[in-house]
């Protein structure tokens, strides 16, 4: 075995790993995934566009196919594979992905239904006309070179970037430790920006966006609110929510459709579509009859057809909030500023920018100026050879060699080498009297030239005033209209200050429908009337619920798991009298297991009232109404239930009420609130009544003065007993008789506490609804079965009631 010689290093494996792994990630951050603040570009994209400059693939040239491209690339500057030298290149091609695209693509190079681009041998490209300005002036010494990987060549440190590609273009990648995600932007917005900040360099942020508006993402669509805009530019980080544009059109026979035409930034359209569909299929969305992409060449085109009672408006917010169709864009405006990745505001992006163009001017100035300076040096050479041209001639015919003709020019003349070298090689026909002015006239030019790029040099303003012109030739050349538009978050559903406030009738049914319906749609009725249909269910389905409120009032829904929804009323979709109504699972996330079990109106959540909750196991729970003040899409928990048992009903007090529970088997009792102590909502509650092992809690009302209890039975019988009657107990007792049911009058189905002002709905199994005046129904002592308050069809039952004041008066 062969000695082994050399030194041996002693390494702390911690360090060293800690160093690597520092090393790489800088490497990554730095030679990979994020931009500079200068050209916006990271260092693949800029590789690509310099390489096309070098294979002179200008805009009105032929395109050359991609493979070629990369290759170059590869070759020459990004030795990182070719996949995703072709990826970036593909991606700068693509109208749906840069808002200004810098490659200008022949072929197939993807689609917004995220198709792969074709092969590189199929497609070709060349640089669009925008990105020449990216490489504007990069031969006038405007930039620093660096040798490249394998030092056979030079590649520019940054691009001169005449236009705020950072800004216009966006930005998206990850690297170690940290994520950029800059949106794209309008030209002409961005441009105004930069020229508000050369005009007054103390402009705020809050000036900035008076221009600059916002995001102008390349698919259109639109931005919901300011909030998430104002903080990105003033922090560098914020959300934004886009929404894709959709409208919904009338397609005849009483149909309507939703068409869509532009979606959220970065959206897959075919998965968006597949969403949608797998959405109908698990009956998560109700109402959508087909589903079609009618997108061509021209535009977007995606048509969403709705079954003749579905509610269009409602849909559509069902799939903004279930799907892509609206999506959140999380702004992380970081970027590396002289190497280091720096997360930056809207102002500090834009004088960045600024300042890189201030650079860029003062270099191409000195390059300019030198290339002047050194031109009229030859020139002045040659004007003296004009002015002396017998003794020049003679000079050179006496020389013997050309080195010698210069030497004596140079010494008779005291010329330079380089105007000595002009002067000998300068034509005959210099001599004529044209040339001879022309050259007079070169002269003047160039010490004017000389006076003017000197005096850019001495003064900034001038500098400035040369980018705020070029800008605006740039902005009038490539801007144009904004895509996206910015509308309020008020604006985003109805407003609820235009909604009228009316007083409406919200019936639900047991499959699940809700409607709403104006109040003065049911004309009140005398006791015993049959009623008019206010509802056409399903075979087998029942309303379940029915209520009074006004469309100013949020609807708390509570469930037969103990848990409550909440929606503003008149976000329930109005429907006529005899509509089937919206499916519920449109409005509220429901489990497929849950059923809501209650329901009562809110106008605002405070501290000074309470939800009084009763359950069918004659347990009851106060919660105070300002721990409800929440909305979760899934719903938050109401009361913690026992096995077996549910929600009944929900009362809103003031903490300090009497309230009354009735059972299935006519029994009643009555007891304070302040009996119970208030607990949070995930409580179970305490003992309201003690029931026999066959009965059931089915209705609660709050006690008032002067008031009467009302009672109706399954079989429509019912009647009016005043509340004194019912006296005063501890909760937990067994309670007293309410009605005297039997197999004529059928079990209770609900009681409420009414005056002779007030109204009241009754609604049977087969959605048939009487109003009636509870002043026509007649007072009877509490051991009676009462008179038959509405007739029903064989098999029908009463199952439910509601009570309302006919000019209700709006209280929380």
């Amino acid at each position: 075995m062969p000695e082994l010689t050399g030194k041996v290093l002693p390494i702390d494996i911690d360090k060293e790993m800690r160093q690597s792994y520092l090393d790489y990630a800088m490497s990554v951050i730095v030679g990979r995934a994020l931009p500079d603040v200068k050209d916006g570009l990271k260092p693949v994209h800029r590789r690509i566009l310099y390489s096309m400059y070098e294979l002179g693939l200008y805009p009105g040239r032929p395109h050359r196919k991609c493979a070629n491209i990369v290759g170059k690339v590869m070759s020459d500057f990004h030795p990182h594979g070719d996949a995703a030298i072709y990826d970036t290149l593909v991606r700068l091609a693509q109208d749906f992905s840069c808002r200004y695209p810098l490659v200008d693509g022949h072929g197939n190079f993807g689609s917004v239904d995220g198709d792969a681009a074709a092969a590189m041998r199929y497609t070709e490209a060349r640089m669009a006309e925008i990105s020449m300005e990216m490489v504007r002036d990069i031969d006038k010494d405007t930039v620093d070179f660096v040798p490249n990987y394998d030092e056979r060549k030079k590649e520019p440190v940054i691009l001169p970037s005449r236009i705020p590609n950072l800004l216009i273009n966006g930005s998206a990648g990850i690297a170690v430790g940290m994520a950029t995600n800059i949106p794209p932007h309008n030209l002409a917005e961005v441009v105004d920006g930069v020229k508000m900040l050369i005009k007054n360099p103390d402009t705020t942020i809050d000036e900035l966006m008076t221009v600059i508006k916002g995001p102008d993402f390349p698919t259109g669509a639109k931005i919901l609110g300011r909030k998430g805009i104002e903080s990105a530019y003033r922090t560098g980080r914020g959300s934004i929510t886009i929404r894709a544009n959709a409208v919904i059109e009338d397609i005849g026979k009483g149909k309507k459709a939703i068409i869509i035409d532009q979606l959220p930034y970065q959206v897959n359209k075919a998965r968006l579509i597949e969403k949608i569909a797998d959405l109908v299929k698990d009956k998560k969305i109700d109402g959508i009859t087909d589903l079609r992409d009618e997108s061509d060449r021209t535009g977007m085109r995606v048509v969403i057809e709705l079954r003749r009672d579905a509610n269009a408006k409602v849909i559509l917010n069902r799939l903004y909030k279930q799907t892509q169709l609206q999506d959140t864009f999380g702004v992380i405006m970081l970027a590396l500023v002289d190497g280091t990745p720096r997360v930056l505001n809207l102002k500090e992006v834009l004088f960045y920018y600024l300042e890189h163009q201030k650079e860029v001017i003062v270099r191409r100035t000195k390059y300019e100026l030198d290339k002047a300076e050194a031109r009229a040096h030859i020139v002045e050479g040659l004007r003296i050879a004009v002015a002396n041209i017998d003794e020049v001639v003679q000079i050179i015919k006496s020389s013997k060699t050309t080195s010698q003709a210069k030497e004596g020019l140079i010494k008779r003349f005291e010329l330079s080498a380089k105007q000595a070298e002009a002067i000998v090689e300068m034509r005959l026909r210099s001599l004529t009297g044209l040339e001879i002015e022309k050259l007079e006239a070169e002269y003047k030019e160039l010490l004017e030239k000389i006076d003017y790029l000197k005096s850019i040099l001495a003064d900034e303003k001038k500098v400035l005033g040369i980018i705020d012109a070029e800008i605006t030739e740039i902005s009038k050349k490539y801007a144009d209209k904004r895509r996206t538009i910015i509308v309020n978050e008020e604006t985003d559903f109805e407003d609820y200050d235009l909604i009228p406030k009316e007083d409406v009738a919200i019936t639900l049914t047991n499959y699940g429908y809700i409607k709403r319906i104006p109040l003065d749609t049911y004309r009140s009725q005398r006791r015993g009337g049959r009623g008019i249909s206010g509802m056409v269910t399903k075979e087998e389905d029942a309303v379940k619920h029915v209520f009074a409120t006004t469309t100013h009032h949020f609807i708390l829904f509570f469930t037969t798991k103990g848990k409550v929804y909440r929606l503003k009323a008149h976000e329930i979709p109005e429907s006529g009298r005899q509509a089937k109504g919206t499916a519920i699972v449109n409005l509220l996330y429901l489990d497929s297991d849950e059923q809501i079990n209650a329901v009562i109106p809110v106008q605002q959540f405070d501290d000074k009232h309470f939800l009084f909750m009763c359950t069918s196991h004659g347990i009851v729970k106060k919660t105070s109404l300002i721990e409800f003040d929440t909305s979760r899409r899934d719903g938050i928990i109401a009361i913690k239930l026992d096995e077996g048992d549910c929600l009944v009903n929900v009362l809103l007090t003031h903490g300090n009420e009497e309230v009354i529970l009735g059972t299935k088997n006519g029994l009643a009792i009555r007891f304070f609130e302040s009996d119970v102590r208030a607990m949070g909502r995930a409580s179970r509650g305490v003992k309201g009544i003690n029931l026999a092992a066959d009965d059931l809690v089915v209705g609660m009302d709050k006690v008032r003065k002067d008031a009467y209890m009302l009672v109706v039975t399954a079989n429509g019988f019912g009647k009016r007993t005043s509340i004194d009657e019912y006296r005063s107990q501890t909760r937990g007792g067994k309670g007293i008789i309410n009605i005297k049911t039997n197999q004529r009058t059928g079990e209770t189905v609900d009681l409420h506490v009414v005056r002779e002002d007030e109204e009241i709905l009754l609604v049977s199994s087969d959605g048939v609804i009487i109003r009636l005046e509870t002043k026509y129904i007649p007072v009877k002592g509490r051991a009676t079965q009462g008179v038959t308050l509405m007739r029903l069809a064989p098999g029908d039952k009463v199952v439910a009631m509601a009570k309302f004041h006919p000019e209700p008066k709006v209280e929380n």
